[in-house]
């Protein structure tokens, strides 16, 4: 499902989009590297688009919970963490899977 155009999210910004009944945050991370997220962090509720990325993790600006891009998993602990979701761009449109990964994936 189409969420966005690329010119949209620059290199490194993210943006919440919605796909399906889902709001995702949708991070540009290098030039083909797009990941997609459970847009809040499940400790209080803290906005990830609005987290810092650094390397693959980004953190959440509320308390500071730090979620893998690839695999969604909590980085300071080994728990899960948020949900994942394949992303697809192409000619220019961003689409992301309203479906989230199977755990692991």
């Amino acid at each position: 499902m189409t969420v966005a155009s690329a010119a949209q999210i620059p290199i490194g910004e993210a943006k919440v989009v919605v796909a399906g009944s889902q709001e995702i945050a949708l991070f540009h991370v290098g030039e083909d590297e797009w990941y997609a997220l459970e847009s809040t962090c499940p400790h209080q509720g803290g906005p990830l688009a609005e987290g810092w990325v650094h390397e693959k993790t980004v953190t959440c600006p509320w308390h500071a919970w730090c979620f893998s891009l690839e695999s969604g998993r909590l980085v300071m602990a080994d728990m899960e963490g948020v949900a994942t979701y394949d992303v697809r761009v192409r000619d220019g449109d961003v689409a992301v899977n309203p479906v989230p990964r199977a755990n692991g994936a």
